[in-house]
């Protein structure tokens, strides 16, 4: 079986320009035209994600330890946690409630849902991946993707916004953390994020 290659017409046009002075760089930024108005103006338009959007979410973040319905389980620990001073090595599944204001008794939001582990040797540090699903208001039904190193005992930390769902696909931003409350068995953190969405 006989193979025979046939140019297409963009193809004979770049040849025919190669042969003039100068043509090589004509000819290059032909082609590279050629491939960016074949594709379309807009990919957001092509899959119907439109423009994007910040938002600013502000919420507190409760985590209860204490008492008959504890907020984070812990789920596995290594042999040296006990003695650890930062109980490195420790691991929880948690499912704690976000809310409006910083009372445990305000309007709840949401949950976060996920896991964290104490990751340091030297300080107390979790690594944390969490989803925020909203329950109520304008992003019911949506949820958020947050992961990172949270030093818990520095006043201000930073975690990225990793993706989400509903409102929130193809999200990315920032979430900066400030304990509000911490005591014995309970936790109050605020939470202040800016999120790019489609």
């Amino acid at each position: 079986m006989e193979y025979k290659e046939h140019a297409s017409p963009l193809c004979n046009s770049i040849q025919d320009l190669s042969k003039m002075k100068g043509a090589p760089t004509v000819a290059l930024l032909l082609f590279f035209l050629a491939i960016a108005t074949s594709m379309s103006d807009d990919w957001r338009e092509t899959v119907g994600m439109g423009q994007p959007k910040v938002s600013h979410l502000h919420f507190y973040f409760h985590e209860v330890g204490k008492g008959s319905n504890p907020t984070p389980i812990l789920v596995a620990e290594a042999n040296s946690t006990k003695t650890s001073p930062t109980s490195f090595g420790s691991v929880y599944v948690a499912d704690d409630p976000l809310t409006e204001g910083p009372n445990l008794t305000s309007k709840l939001i949401g949950r976060a849902q996920g896991i964290q582990a104490a990751c340091s040797k030297t300080e107390f540090s979790l690594i944390m991946a969490l989803n925020f699903v909203f329950t109520d208001g304008e992003f019911n039904g949506s949820t958020l993707t947050v992961d990172g190193r949270n030093p818990i005992l520095q006043d201000v930390r930073e975690m990225s916004v990793v993706g989400g769902n509903g409102v929130f696909r193809l999200a990315q931003g920032y979430a900066q953390l400030r304990t509000f409350l911490l005591a014995t068995g309970s936790l109050t953190v605020e939470y202040n994020v800016t999120v790019i969405h489609y």
